[in-house]
């Protein structure tokens, strides 16, 4: 179905940095979706797009069965972009020449030259200009199709940039989408905005308008029932379906007691009394930790939970006299991962954290009005909808809870004592003013005993490990270069104020080769 705003269609063919088109063409305020190759063509003929980009690929255009590009998509007259891989197939697809291999591949940072002026160039870059850009391919363009011609080159790239200006092609063998090519940004607004005339009028103001018209008239007069987790996903699906049905929503809160200090009261009280949503808050954390008692293995406590987690909420939906629909806070990345662009499930698949299985379970109609969106922009919506700042800016934090930043056994006291040093990490973190900088900042009880001396005594008791680092979307991250005071500090407060911790170790691992979370 055509969307209501002006669309661009990406067709992916596998690179790994997809999504990051996509995040790029909405920050112009421009509707995109992310399509396999294999469905692109169906793609188009639903969402009538304005203009298309093509993705970069792991595969060569001689790959017996590589993925090619939809003939639509080049006789239907719209404006199109290639990028790296999409370059190539745009290339070898009109009748030009792609050199395989042969030694001439760019892997990292590269510079280009600009020979042509043009207009994905137009206000951004000039002939004669030298710029940075990131590359990653193998293959090479060595001859044009008819109709081309070259605007910027590379050591490895006689064809860094080329375009045929009147059928409004226009394909760059770099990567303008990653921040590791300062001018992308402006490359693609050129592309979307310019180029494609797109108006720029998708905004989280028009999505919330637009969400609440599509549930109330999915929804009518029947009833929702939706399960909060505590973290911001469920929160803004909560109030934006509540701003569509009223006071038939119900939200079921399972406080599993793994979440962090004070979050199950932030929950209750903005839900009850800031939004006076209808909620049911379940404390079954006794229920949770005598199922948990003696178990340690990482990936039988996230099956422990999430079966416990069903089993309580299921039978609360039964309490509250059962609903017609149930909501969930699936996000767009997790239905770009459960298609793989070679045509098979991805290996990725996500099932949301917390109620995944329940509609099999519940027999009820699913409603997930994020699904079109990314994090950044659910974060958007959530202020737009009136949510609190320090709620909706929170770093991520996982649906298994404290149970993953507890290796080996989890226990009551233990929990206590990593909820104490956890709040300490995120209050100095806080005061230094460090907070939005960093992806996610949690404290880590370590399942070790350390020797210790505290004033006149020795002492025998647990090391904490301390985790910050960034990223732009938890794929990849680093760990925080936090000065060696602050860091001392912070182990200074815990071990001072927290009784149970006698040392403090910081976690400077990436990911990858570690994960963020500890289990």
């Amino acid at each position: 179905m055509s969307h209501p705003h002006d669309s661009i269609l990406i067709v992916d063919f596998g690179s790994q940095v997809t999504q990051l088109i996509a995040r790029r063409v909405r920050e112009q305020g421009v509707y995109s979706e992310i399509v396999p190759y294999h469905l692109a063509e169906k793609a188009f003929a639903e969402m009538n797009p304005k203009g298309v980009i093509l993705s970069g690929s792991p595969c060569s255009v001689y790959d017996e069965g590589a993925p090619t590009i939809p003939a639509v998509v080049l006789t239907a007259g719209v404006p199109v972009l290639g990028i790296c891989y999409g370059e190539q197939a745009m290339v070898h697809q009109l009748g030009g020449v792609v050199e395989p291999g042969g030694g001439h591949g760019e892997f990292g940072r590269a510079e280009v030259e600009v020979i042509e002026d043009i207009s994905l160039f137009e206000g951004v870059w000039r002939k004669g200009d030298r710029r940075p850009v990131w590359m990653s391919h193998g293959d090479r363009v060595t001859a044009l199709p008819p109709g081309f011609k070259a605007a910027a080159v590379s050591e490895g790239a006689p064809f860094a940039a080329v375009a045929d200006e009147a059928r409004r092609f226009y394909a760059v063998q770099f990567h303008p989408e990653v921040m590791h090519t300062p001018d992308g940004a402006g490359l693609l607004r050129n592309f979307v905005l310019n180029i494609v005339g797109c108006s720029g009028d998708w905004s989280m103001k028009a999505f919330r308008r637009e969400a609440v018209e599509r549930i109330r008239a999915m929804v009518g007069e029947k009833r929702v029932l939706c399960g909060l987790s505590g973290g911001v996903d469920s929160a803004v699906t909560a109030v934006l379906i509540h701003e569509a049905v009223g006071a038939n929503l119900t939200c079921v809160f399972v406080d599993h007691g793994l979440l962090r200090a004070g979050e199950a009261d932030q929950v209750v009280t903005l839900f009850r009394d800031h939004f006076n949503i209808p909620l049911v808050h379940v404390n079954a954390e006794a229920l949770f930790l005598k199922a948990l008692s003696g178990v340690t293995d990482p990936e039988r406590k996230r099956k422990t939970i999430g079966r416990l987690f069903i089993d309580v909420f299921d039978a609360e939906a039964r309490k509250t006299g059962g609903a017609d629909f149930l909501a969930q806070g699936t996000l767009y990345p997790d239905v770009i991962e459960s298609v793989s662009f070679l045509g098979g499930p991805s290996v990725t698949i996500k099932s949301h954290h917390n109620v995944g299985g329940l509609p099999e379970r519940m027999q009820m109609k699913l409603i997930e009005p994020l699904r079109e969106l990314f994090k950044d922009e659910v974060r958007a919506l959530g202020r737009e909808l009136g949510l609190p700042a320090d709620f909706v800016d929170r770093h991520p934090f996982p649906g298994p809870g404290l149970a993953v930043r507890c290796p080996g056994e989890i226990t009551r006291e233990k929990l206590e004592i990593l909820r104490k040093a956890d709040r300490i990490f995120l209050q100095e973190i806080r005061a230094a003013g460090l907070y939005n900088d960093i992806w996610q900042a949690f404290a880590v009880i370590l399942p070790v005993r350390t020797v210790g001396v505290m004033g006149d005594g020795r002492s025998y008791d647990y090391a904490c490990a301390l985790r910050a680092v960034t990223s732009v979307d938890g794929m990849t991250a680093d760990f925080y270069p936090f000065e060696m005071g602050f860091i001392g500090r912070v182990a200074t407060r815990i071990i001072n104020e927290v009784k149970g911790i006698n040392r403090v170790t910081y976690d400077v691992t990436s990911k990858p080769p570690g994960t963020i979370e500890w289990e």
